[in-house]
């Protein structure tokens, strides 16, 4: 039994970005595997929460189609994953949101379990994944399990004009969750990237 029961927390598909890097495509549109990123990154979290929604700012309709809420961010110009993670507390009706990128088909299936766990055990409001890389700790702050209690924090940081996350999960009780496997946490930035994703 997971530390929180999966029906209170809420999935948030974050594909809100510009893919500037990627020559500015919708990112989560890109075919990975005979589905959309965004579809592939849903199918994935689905098992873990309660509800799901995706956090986009294009094609919406095409989004819509993969059968969940859309909202696009609150805030305007693509201020990054903090309107994301504004506009899935906004909306969300559990008591927990979970966010994950829809540019990372293979993060952990026990990932929300995970930070479920280590955000009870250490009393945190936020609870984010970690891996190791070259013997350094690296915190993969988009894949965040927070209290919906945040949201006013949020609005209050979004709206003094800060954008950083990690300048607003420092005031917060903050658990990082270890996983061994970096390469679950492989992101596609670039269409190279996408291209080494696919299986050989």
């Amino acid at each position: 039994m997971s530390a929180i029961p999966t029906e209170q927390i809420t999935g948030l598909i974050l594909a809100g970005g510009r893919g500037s890097r990627m020559g500015g495509v919708d990112k989560g549109l890109q075919n990975h595997l005979g589905l959309p990123l965004a579809m592939q990154a849903l199918l994935r979290l689905q098992p873990q929460v309660g509800a799901l929604m995706i956090n986009a700012n294009r094609n919406l309709a095409a989004y819509e189609s993969m059968g969940v809420p859309v909202w696009p961010d609150a805030l305007a110009d693509y201020p990054g994953p903090l309107a994301g993670f504004l506009a899935g507390l906004e909306r969300c009706e559990t008591p927990y949101l979970v966010t994950v990128p829809c540019d990372t088909p293979n993060f952990p299936v026990d990932l929300v379990e995970r930070l479920a766990a280590a955000l009870v055990a250490e009393d945190a409001e936020i609870a984010m994944a970690a891996t190791r890389e070259d013997g350094q700790l690296q915190v993969q702050p988009v894949f965040c399990l927070m209290a919906t209690t945040l949201l006013e924090s949020l609005v209050a940081f979004t709206q003094g004009g800060q954008r950083k996350i990690d300048r607003w999960t420092g005031q917060h009780r903050c658990a990082t969750v270890v996983f061994d496997d970096a390469d679950a946490f492989f992101n596609a930035n670039t269409l190279d990237e996408l291209q080494r994703l696919q299986p050989r």
